[in-house]
């Protein structure tokens, strides 16, 4: 052991009561910061840091999200690593293994939402005539929003009328580009990041200067190696269970492309609250276009969120309130920020990257007064 190092009864941030009373102690008289300077600073270091991860999204965002799919593989590659393969080819199949499935994935479903994307302007007549119970409130809504419009239009200075061009085309391919670009940035830092294993946590207990230090933070990764990757796990095989039954449930139905409706339930309900929403609206937009008569139109919006709520009610709470309980109005509070960061990426993030900041305050004693608001 270096000699920089102290007794374990040293006084330290990071380090944590030895006994249970003492953490029943801790627990229940949480202090907070009596230091307005101190709070004015730390305001001050969120709003920079907020500034930072929204200018710097193109670096920071693949970088994240190598991150969350290293606690995801990492086990994976351990396991392979076990055969006898070395960790450099243990990560490189397993990498490989992932993307060969999704772009599997993607090709099988091209045709099936080509067809779909087809079939709407077709189908809008039908769709109109199916909600016509709703015109009456919807232009009443329209005529509101062009009046106020035309009012702040009215009250506004001109604006510059600049010639329409490809912009469609332009934005299409910059889309792409930028997509494959992050795409790349993140297979890549995962890759390393495999590979290297716990090497920044060896390099990072070789600094700190305590011994309770380098404990706390051996148990703060140990923590979120676990917590987040068990997250994680559980989410997908939950996430594929619901997309099974989607696909099921439209088959019974008699929606065209199954699949395709248990994929997109799949991948939507990665993203907490909104997403299986956005999940329902779109089933019974396709069920109204398809399906008849109206009840059984119906049905596909109907039965999905009938299997989010069993999922959601039964199924969530059993099996990830054993890893970590978050505050719903903090996930929402989360989702809405992250969202606004980095689009639709930052919403399938918002929970994991909320679950490790609630590990990370808990596993340091100043800032465990924010871990215990984010807990549920």
């Amino acid at each position: 052991m270096p000699s920089t190092i102290v007794s374990e009864d040293t006084p330290s941030p990071l380090s944590e009561p030895e006994n249970t009373d003492e953490t029943a102690t801790a627990t229940a008289q949480i202090s907070l910061p009596s230091d307005p300077m101190l709070v004015l600073q730390v305001g001050q270091f969120i709003l920079l840091l907020s500034a930072v991860l929204y200018v710097a999204r193109p670096i920071i965002l693949p970088i994240v999200l190598a991150i969350m799919l290293k606690l995801l593989l990492q086990p994976g590659v351990r396991r392979i690593e076990r055969v006898g393969l070395p960790r450099e080819a243990s990560a490189a199949l397993t990498i490989l293994a992932v993307f060969v499935f999704f772009v599997s994935l993607a090709t099988a479903l091209s045709g099936p939402a080509r067809t779909w994307a087809a079939k709407l302007p077709e189908g809008l007549p039908r769709l109109q005539e199916r909600l016509s119970f709703i015109k009456d409130p919807l232009e009443a809504m329209q005529g509101f929003l062009h009046n106020a419009e035309t009012y702040m239009h009215s009250a506004a200075p001109a604006a510059v009328v600049t010639p329409a061009g490809s912009g469609l085309s332009e934005t299409v391919v910059s889309g792409t580009a930028h997509f494959a670009s992050g795409l790349f940035a993140t297979i890549v830092v995962l890759y390393f990041l495999l590979i290297s294993g716990d090497l920044f946590l060896r390099r990072l207990v070789e600094i700190l200067p305590t011994f309770g230090d380098k404990r706390a933070a051996v148990k703060i990764s140990q923590q979120i190696e676990s917590d987040i990757a068990g997250y994680l796990m559980t989410v997908t095989m939950m996430n594929a269970g619901v997309g099974i039954l989607t696909g099921l449930l439209m088959w019974a139905c008699g929606l065209e492309n199954p699949i395709l409706w248990g994929a997109l339930a799949f991948l939507l309900n990665y993203i907490p609250m909104l997403g299986p929403v956005i999940c329902m609206l779109v089933l019974l937009l396709a069920g109204l276009l398809t399906l008849e008569p109206l009840w059984v139109a119906l049905l596909p919006g109907i039965g999905f969120m009938v299997i989010h709520v069993m999922e959601g009610q039964f199924v969530t709470p059993i099996l990830v309130a054993r890893r970590f309980t978050l505050n719903p109005v903090v996930v929402i509070i989360s989702l809405i920020f992250w969202y606004w960061m980095w689009g639709v990426p930052g919403a399938i993030l918002a929970v994991p990257v909320l679950g490790i900041i609630k590990i990370v305050c808990n596993g340091i004693r100043p800032w465990a007064a924010v871990g215990h608001l984010i807990e549920g």
